[in-house]
């Protein structure tokens, strides 16, 4: 066994299924379906697989999965190229985010940041040219405040803050993002 976990799924993956990672790759990209949460639902009715596998097997077809960006590319850059002022509201979220301990993963996506420890607790996404959504993985607390319920947004998060001007950064936003960073340690 690995000390990867992600490694020790796609091995789990492979063993339970009978398929290579690379053949469930193929079966993905050789879908008519192009969005993320039609080709995990693709994997979960015609496959039978669990959420998680089908989700990181179509992270490693669209390589957006952790390591696939060990190119060049500086994602966040990318991200914030045409949108300058909510760069500087991510700087922000993030310089409390870095306060809270020094065992936190960042991950730089294509369309998003992943912050992880044991497991992933939010996610922070320029959602359009005027607003940063910031997904929280948080079980078992109900949305209320600047938090709605983050499903219907995206499925890997359970609240949804949405960030549209200046006077969402602070201390509400700040709670929110410290319970979801200590549940996931």
């Amino acid at each position: 066994m690995s000390d990867d976990p992600v490694l020790n799924q796609l091995s789990n993956i492979e063993k339970s299924s009978g398929k290579t990672v690379a053949e469930w790759v193929k079966i993905v990209k050789n879908s008519t379906l192009e969005k993320h949460g039609e080709l995990v639902n693709m994997l979960k009715t015609d496959y039978q697989l669990g959420h998680g596998n089908a989700n990181l097997l179509v992270h490693y077809a669209k390589q957006s999965h952790a390591g696939a960006a060990e190119d060049s590319t500086d994602w966040i850059s990318e991200q914030y190229r045409d949108k300058p002022e909510l760069k500087v509201w991510y700087d922000q979220i993030m310089s409390f985010i870095h306060s809270l301990g020094s065992d936190i993963e960042i991950a730089p996506k294509k369309a998003y940041v992943s912050l992880r420890r044991k497991k992933q607790f939010a996610i922070i996404q320029p959602s359009t040219k005027t607003r940063l959504d910031v997904g929280i993985n948080l079980k078992n607390e109900a949305p209320g405040g600047i938090a709605e319920a983050g499903s219907s947004w995206n499925a890997m998060c359970t609240h949804r803050i949405r960030v549209e001007s200046e006077e969402t950064l602070g201390e509400e936003l700040n709670l929110w993002i410290r319970k979801a960073y200590e549940s996931a340690g």
